[in-house]
């Protein structure tokens, strides 16, 4: 595996990290209102079965169908959110925000290559549309590219202004680098933006974590999720970074990367 990926998988564990059994109860509307990334496991799988049960009614259904593909994808059910996204792209192959949720289910599945394509095919250069813009970067980072990639995230940016998910991007790609401070700046932004999600300042309780500040990074942490969930993040963050120096081999192993692919 390689550090990007590493990286990118430490994110989403840390994000996606629970330890409480808290259900939700209710309608399909009620369970889905809540952010993905700040339910617990036992949250997700009820919320898996009650969007599955609403895929299976009406699979057109765009926004069932998207976020049923996240949930799968947060489960770890890679192949099966994929065969959500496809079936999706197929019935609406003109919609941008589908066709860049099928690059993204491309890429968290490792077809980097033709989730790359898949994003391209779907850009107009005369009409750009800056979620594809962001998704493309998205996976040049995690082929290597990140000069390339940050400059479509600038470009998204001249599209969306001040949009979080394109900053949180961009605050990843040089986290990817080693370059944390930058890192922070970009995310402290996104997470400042209206409209961030639970995401995007948890990828920046990520950040400042992996700089050492573990109080912090909880702190943080704590405004979207329960106490013992903060706490099992910060938890997982500091032994994973306790491991062998894991940090300081993982900026290494991308330096070499981006020396050698920009």
């Amino acid at each position: 595996m390689t550090a990007a990926a590493l990286l990118l998988a430490l994110a989403a564990s840390v994000a996606g990290c629970a330890t409480t059994d808290k259900m939700s109860t209710g309608s399909i509307s009620q369970v889905s209102s809540k952010p993905l990334e700040s339910m617990s496991s036992s949250e997700l799988a009820s919320t898996a079965n009650s969007l599955g049960m609403a895929y299976a009614r009406n699979p057109a259904e765009k926004s069932v169908a998207l976020r049923y593909a996240s949930v799968l994808q947060m489960n770890g059910q890679s192949d099966q959110s994929l065969a959500v996204m496809r079936k999706l792209a197929i019935s609406q192959p003109k919609d941008r925000e589908v066709l860049a949720a099928y690059g993204k289910a491309l890429a968290a599945d490792g077809q980097l290559e033709p989730a790359l394509d898949a994003v391209r095919r779907a850009q107009t250069p005369e009409y750009p549309d800056w979620r594809l813009a962001s998704a493309e970067g998205a996976i040049l980072d995690q082929l290597g590219k990140a000069q390339d990639a940050r400059q479509l995230y600038r470009k998204a940016l001249d599209i969306k202004p001040n949009e979080p998910s394109i900053l949180s991007n961009l605050g990843m790609s040089y986290v990817l680098e080693g370059d944390l401070r930058a890192a922070e700046t970009y995310m402290r932004q996104a997470a400042a933006a209206p409209g961030a999600d639970s995401r995007v300042r948890q990828n920046l309780a990520l950040v400042v974590g992996l700089q050492g500040r573990f109080d912090e990074a909880e702190q943080i942490a704590r405004a979207e999720l329960s106490p013992d969930q903060a706490q099992a993040n910060v938890a997982y963050l500091r032994g994973i970074l306790s491991q062998q120096n894991a940090w300081s081999q993982l900026k290494g192993q991308d330096k070499k990367v981006a020396s050698s692919t920009n």
